[in-house]
């Protein structure tokens, strides 16, 4: 049965790599754009670095870019800074993003979990080939335009415990490069060295994300949440251009505001939305309108699942799906887009990502000898041996209050709790009788 579902596994991630290529899905981009003729916006457009709206790729990608309230991987850096603080293991994750007009994005970023506390780091760099022709259409110049941007992230998880997993507040500090090749002088070709930098520009900027994690309405036994909302704030800052001469203010940056939830109510399948809404920050009547992402993704096995999604912006439909394989300890995401929401003509394009697993620092290993504390607790309580149980739940209390779980482990407080009420009433009770009969 095991070789049967890795062979359906193999089948199904070659299918979907491939099968994109051999299908012809712009003939439909009309109707499609047709369907939502009526949600134009206006306001599209007026900020800069706008490369900060790329997906970095992968699963993110795949789920319609609805990742604001799952945010369980290292991905999570442009959508809720947050996410660090309730990462299960440590990451390095690597993303490749082959966008529209030959451009492409590459991502690398790393993220660890001391207890309540997360931290990482992100490098993205999104360029595009630049090429300069003179006026007998001679090719003179060949260069790169860029954008780079280098992510600082620290979170922290307030009042975490097993039932209610907290409040977790992030923020993310950011700086980003626009960076804008020289041109030629058109007399004689010559480089004009440093004239790229007029126009190039530096962004300063800030994220800031809140995560609630719960169970409700859950049909299956796990001790995850299985209901998470969102809130967050990202890309709040400004830009400077101007650094061949005096500097000045650029554009705005692409500032938005998000509303995400997700939601797993069957173990191996997970829904996520989240609704946007832009912000121009020199002037907010002129902000962009909502956007609307959708996400599904379901777990084919333990090492395969498959993830669909869908956003959209304006009038124009972002329909993309994915797959996710993992091998030991390194998770592998492929996802195809068909986008509609960046090019006036149909765009299919691939993206691609590599998690490579650390370890979670030992918080399985502390968690069990958490549960094992706790359970020979009710087996010692249940024999009649009231000090002994207190003694391992008491246990259990200090292993969970300590490194690397740091929580409350409500299970134990509520047993001890419980049996020492009963123990007083029960002494209580007996010495009302001895009293009534001397």
């Amino acid at each position: 049965m095991k070789v049967m579902k890795k062979i359906l596994s193999f089948l199904l991630f070659f299918i979907f790599l491939f099968a994109p290529g051999a299908l012809d899905l712009t003939g439909g981009e009309d109707a499609l754009s047709g369907i939502f003729s009526s949600s134009p916006d206006s306001n599209e457009g007026l900020t800069t670095f706008r490369s900060l709206n790329i997906p970095c790729g992968g699963r993110t990608e795949a789920l319609g870019t609805a990742f604001t309230a799952i945010c369980d991987d290292a991905s999570f850096f442009d959508y809720n800074p947050a996410a660090s603080a309730v990462l299960e293991k440590s990451e390095i994750a690597v993303y490749h993003n082959s966008w529209i007009a030959d451009s492409a994005q590459e991502t690398l970023a790393l993220t660890r979990r001391s207890g309540p506390l997360g931290y990482g780091a992100q490098l993205k760099c999104f360029y595009v080939p630049f090429s300069e022709y003179n006026l007998y259409g001679d090719r003179v110049y060949g260069s790169y335009y860029s954008e780079t941007s280098a992510t600082f992230n620290l979170a922290y998880n307030f009042l975490s415990g097993y039932n209610f997993r907290g409040i977790t507040v992030g923020g993310n500090l950011k700086a980003a490069w626009r960076s804008v090749p020289d041109y030629t002088d058109n007399r004689d070709d010559s480089v004009i060295s440093g004239s790229g930098l007029e126009q190039s520009a530096l962004g300063i900027m800030g994220d800031l994300g809140v995560l609630v994690r719960f169970s409700a309405a859950k049909f299956f036994q796990d001790r995850e949440p299985n209901l998470k909302f969102a809130l967050t704030l990202n890309n709040f800052g400004a830009a400077f251009t101007g650094f061949g001469s005096s500097v000045k203010k650029d554009d705005d940056t692409p500032a938005r505001i998000t509303l995400g939830a997700s939601y797993r109510p069957f173990e191996k399948l997970t829904f996520s939305t989240e609704l946007r809404k832009p912000v121009l920050l020199s002037d907010l009547a002129s902000s962009g309108s909502f956007s609307f992402g959708l996400g599904a993704e379901a777990e084919i096995t333990d090492f395969f699942a498959f993830q669909a999604g869908f956003l959209l912006q304006g009038s124009n439909p972002r329909i993309s799906m994915g797959s996710e394989f993992e091998l030991k300890d390194i998770k592998m995401d492929v996802a195809y887009t068909f986008d509609l929401t960046s090019s006036a003509n149909p765009v299919n394009h691939i993206s691609l990502s590599a998690k490579l697993n650390f370890g979670d620092r030992g918080r399985s290993a502390a968690m069990a000898k958490v549960d094992e504390a706790y359970i020979e607790g009710l087996k010692l309580y249940a024999e009649g041996y009231y000090n002994e149980a207190l003694y391992k739940w008491n246990e259990a209390i200090i292993i969970a209050g300590s490194a690397p779980l740091q929580m409350k482990f409500e299970p134990a407080i509520e047993a001890k709790n419980a049996a020492i009420n009963f123990n007083r009433s029960k002494l209580e009770l007996e010495g009302m009788y001895s009293v009534g009969f001397e």
